[in-house]
């Protein structure tokens, strides 16, 4: 029986996870469920697996949680803030952590599940992104397990030799085991067919509006733009100690093939499912046993055809500022992923044009300077002070 943490546990990998946990009672128990603000929902999950321990942001969230939980005789006990996010990713009880809270919120109990040496199932771009060098090498010293959850790196992780996968992360790179390439597929969601010049009148709307992901709104933003596909780039890199140079983006609107690892002899291994984020999750959930998600089965028979076509980087500049943070390395990264934060949230206040997203991202790496951070403090300093200059650099970019 494994216990588990789930991290996020109200957004949408944190509910795919819960309902893979369900299917499985023989297997899984939670021992916690963390949320931001949204008190109602995480109590009628309290209600349903019945966790130890439920963390949520603060004080007056926790006191009025406690209430709910003891009015239905629930004993679970409610924790609030982010030391509380980090004891129960933490805690010697938990043997798996699903890190899914998005954003840089997300860092320290991330990174404090990989210290612990827990099996890791990393939901959390920013981990990786900003703090990629510190989590790797925290994963490293514990012997953590970590096990990505992005559909992207989950598929590739499939498709890499088992030694590699063993070795995991102590290895030598991509050329010992084979590999010429990781390719990483991308729906191009909404707008990888409109008119460039109708771009700068996209709605929030319309942004979130993705054609075969069921997602948050910051990240269905971020498919809009590509800049997800940006951040899986940077992530990729950590994950597998792949260089930029080894590492391709490729549009494929119909989300079946989640991505591929092509081999030295010419050989190209893909992971192909339906658009459904419980196959990644049940994955990783039982590594290496393989267990019921409840997605829906491929039917080879009624697929009409599956395209490829390389990213256009004018109608996608996100994805060319990633690439090009990525060989920048250093505190570059983190610049663009706190950056990003702040143009999406200005965007979905109508704030901003949607155009105007990478033009701010990129203001903002062409201010900054700093050094690569040596520490958690040192991600955090990096990210207040981007993101301080993204919010000074919004008005002369407001539409």
């Amino acid at each position: 029986m494994r216990q588990i943490t789930v991290l996020g546990a109200t957004g949408s990998i944190g509910l795919s996870t819960l309902d893979v946990v369900k299917r499985h009672p023989e297997r899984f128990s939670v021992f916690a469920l963390s949320a931001n603000s949204q008190i109602e929902k995480l109590f009628e999950l309290c209600l349903v697996h019945k966790p130890t321990f439920a963390v949520v942001a603060s004080a007056p969230y926790a006191s009025r949680l406690q209430d709910m939980l003891r009015d239905a005789q629930l004993h679970t006990e409610v924790l609030y803030g982010p030391a509380a996010l980090d004891q129960v990713a933490s805690d010697p009880a938990v043997d798996t952590v699903m890190a899914a809270i998005v954003g840089a919120a997300g860092l320290s109990s991330s990174l404090a599940a990989a210290k612990a040496g827990k099996r890791v199932l990393l939901a959390n771009k920013e981990t990786l992104v900003a703090g990629g060098a510190l989590f790797m090498d925290a994963v490293a010293a514990s012997g953590a397990i970590l096990l990505p959850i992005d559909s992207e790196h989950n598929a590739i992780y499939q498709c890499l030799p088992t030694v590699y996968r063993e070795k995991h992360p102590v290895h030598n790179g991509l050329n010992t085991a084979g590999i010429q390439r990781l390719l990483l597929t991308a729906s191009g969601g909404p707008f990888r067919d409109a008119p460039l010049a109708s771009l700068k009148d996209v709605t929030p709307e319309q942004a979130c509006a993705h054609p075969n992901w069921s997602m948050g709104r910051k990240i269905s933003v971020d498919s809009a733009t590509m800049m997800n596909k940006g951040l899986e780039v940077i992530e990729a890199h950590w994950l597998f100690a792949a260089p930029a140079a080894q590492i391709d983006v490729v549009i494929h609107p119909q989300s079946i093939i989640h991505s591929m690892v092509e081999y030295v002899d010419g050989s190209v291994l893909a992971q192909l499912g339906s658009p459904d984020m419980r196959t990644p999750i049940a994955y990783a959930l039982d590594y290496p046993e393989r267990i019921a998600s409840g997605a829906n089965r491929l039917d080879f028979t009624t697929m009409k055809s599956l395209t490829f076509t390389p990213p256009d980087l004018a109608r996608f500049p996100c994805l060319r500022l990633a690439f090009e943070a990525l060989r920048q390395h250093g505190a570059a990264p983190a610049i663009l992923n706190a950056a990003n934060e702040v143009a999406v949230a200005a965007f979905l206040e109508r704030k901003l044009r949607f155009t105007a997203i990478a033009e701010l991202v990129e203001s903002v790496l062409a201010r900054m300077t700093a050094t690569a951070p040596a520490s958690l403090d040192d991600v955090l300093a990096i990210d207040a002070e981007a993101r301080q200059t993204a919010v000074q650099l919004i008005p002369a970019l407001a539409t």
